[in-house]
């Protein structure tokens, strides 16, 4: 195939129906029919990346190999398609503005009076196109983030207004929507939807295919009645019913036949029918649980799960893995005291300490090291994890009284984790951390070792402090080994407690890598100890 097709994805009447999931489901279906694909996001916020905004306003921060901080949205696209993403997968209208001053302040312009059209909407065209243009792919599937009618989306639906009109057959609009049920009447209701379509009209946009969420069945005289106002052939109304879990939506679309409509639309060979066999099977494991585990996340953001959202769908994949229904039980650091810690903790399996910044529910999550380090609980800690067993160690075995990281105490005597050496003249807070892949090699013998099976491993990190190596001799003499190193830098990535049943820190990030077909072999580890 020569010429590269996109596929828009937008949204209506309300946000959160799951557009990143239909783009996903999509791109699986086409992946299998043997079309290389690739998903994209759109963010129309001013923001140029979501790494300085706070979790609980967008959701957790995810992590490119090349170091981009993007939408979560782009977790869900590797995890369907166990493709790597980049930072050419997530644009930002902060970025877009970006990228335009600074070719006005350069002249590129020669003089012109810059405008949202031409100018930011070429922006917008030149980020979509470069995916299929540089990297070749077959199909790229670009979701717009928000809804038809925001007004931060306006130029993004222009944009693809004039790519519908540039590429002819090449460019296809699905528009994702939701028809409430409402039990009072006993009805189905579709004029949200006629209204969301017709304010995609009023932009220039015809969408193709509409995709309706709903929590019952759609009958055929609805999907009829939504086709006739709506301009779109009945047989492209697809009903996305409600599901236990998001991984049975590609299953569900290609019931609804999706993906023969996409092709069809876009003048796409069928080739192979999509087998999925694999995802099949993980899903019959995922469905039907030999036994069922508790497990602790131990975080601050734990009000909102999508804050780790990357760690629950790894525990996911884990626990199919597994044959094994890995219930999280969400604990909230701040509430962990040295009062009520053991009885908050004493029916965990296991428990993980999750990432975060700052000193909020510090000594929380340092309570719960604790715990699992002297009541022998299955243990992982990740990223900030990692350093909060580090400091509990230094503070209770080692007698390092006051150990702490200088994060969060600048004037601690024992500065167990410390600013990494390269941030210390960093100033600004976007983009400037340790980002991305970077290798890390592990030691004989280690229960890292044995989790991944093989030496050198590459992983994704989000961080500016790490062990400090000063105290390394202490540790190891004591029993916290340094298990995993990157050989360049020197920088401790991997801890493990000797004698205990399984306890590790990782100051990478596992649970960027964790994809439906790839488990992430850490996590299937714990789970198996936890099980234990």
């Amino acid at each position: 195939m020569s010429t590269t097709k996109y596929i828009f994805v937008t949204g209506g009447v309300t946000s959160s129906l799951g557009k990143g999931i239909i783009a996903s489901s999509l791109a699986k279906l086409l992946q299998a029919r043997g079309y290389s694909v690739t998903n994209q996001k759109l963010d129309p916020y001013l923001n140029v990346d979501p790494g300085t905004l706070n979790p609980y306003e967008h959701g957790e921060c995810y992590v490119t190999d090349d170091g981009a901080e993007t939408d979560l949205d782009l977790g869900h696209y590797e995890r369907f398609t166990n493709f790597p993403t980049s930072q050419a997968n997530n644009v930002t209208t902060g970025r877009i503005y970006r990228n335009v001053i600074n070719k006005e302040r350069k002249g590129d312009y020669l003089g012109k009076t810059v405008q949202i059209i031409p100018h930011i909407t070429d922006e917008i065209k030149r980020n979509i196109k470069m995916l299929g243009t540089k990297q070749k792919f077959d199909v790229v599937i670009t979701e717009i983030g928000g809804t038809v009618g925001d007004m931060e989306s306006l130029p993004y639906i222009e944009a693809v207004r004039q790519l519908k009109w540039e590429l002819g057959h090449d460019a296809l609009v699905i528009h994702l929507t939701l028809v409430p049920y409402l039990a009072a009447s006993g009805e189905l209701k579709t004029k949200p939807t006629q209204h969301s379509v017709k304010a995609l009209l009023e932009t220039g946009v015809q969408p193709e295919i509409l995709v309706l969420r709903t929590e019952h069945e759609l009958p055929t005289d609805v999907r009829r009645k939504v086709a006739l106002f709506c301009n779109v052939e009945p047989r492209a109304v697809i009903q996305s019913i409600d599901v236990k879990t998001i991984y049975e939506v590609p299953l569900k679309m290609r019931e609804e036949k999706l993906d023969v409509i996409v092709c069809e639309k876009m003048g796409l060979d069928l080739k192979r029918e999509p087998k999925l066999k694999e995802w099949t099977k993980f899903l019959d494991r995922l469905q039907n649980p030999k036994s069922e585990i508790n497990i602790g996340l131990v975080g601050k953001y734990v009000e909102l799960h999508d804050a780790y959202k990357s760690i629950a769908e790894s525990f996911i994949h884990a626990g199919s893995v597994n044959e094994c229904k890995v219930n999280i039980k969400w604990i909230h650091s701040e509430k962990l005291t040295e009062k009520n810690y053991q009885e908050e903790l004493k029916n965990l399996k296991g428990i993980l300490v999750a990432p975060g910044f700052g000193h909020r529910g510090m000594e929380g999550k340092i309570f719960a090291a604790k715990y699992a380090r002297e009541n022998n609980v299955p243990f992982l800690g990740i990223c900030l994890g990692m350093q909060v067993a580090v400091i509990e160690f230094a503070r209770n075995v080692l007698k390092l009284e006051d150990a702490d990281s200088l994060e969060m105490n600048p004037k601690s005597p024992y500065p167990v984790i410390n600013l990494m050496e390269e941030q210390k003249n960093v100033t600004e807070k976007g983009g400037t951390m340790r980002l991305g892949a970077y290798d890390c090699n592990l030691k004989d013998g280690s229960r890292a070792l044995k989790a991944y099976g093989q030496k050198e491993i590459s992983e994704r990190h989000r961080h500016r402090y790490e062990f400090n190596n000063e105290f390394l001799e202490q540790f190891e003499a004591a029993g916290m080994k340094a298990t995993g190193m990157n050989l360049d830098t020197g920088l401790v990535e991997v801890v493990e407690l000797e004698g205990h049943k399984w306890f590790v820190g990782v100051q990478f990030h596992p649970e960027y890598k964790s994809t439906v077909i790839k488990p992430h072999p850490l996590f299937v580890e714990f789970v198996k100890m936890a099980m234990e």
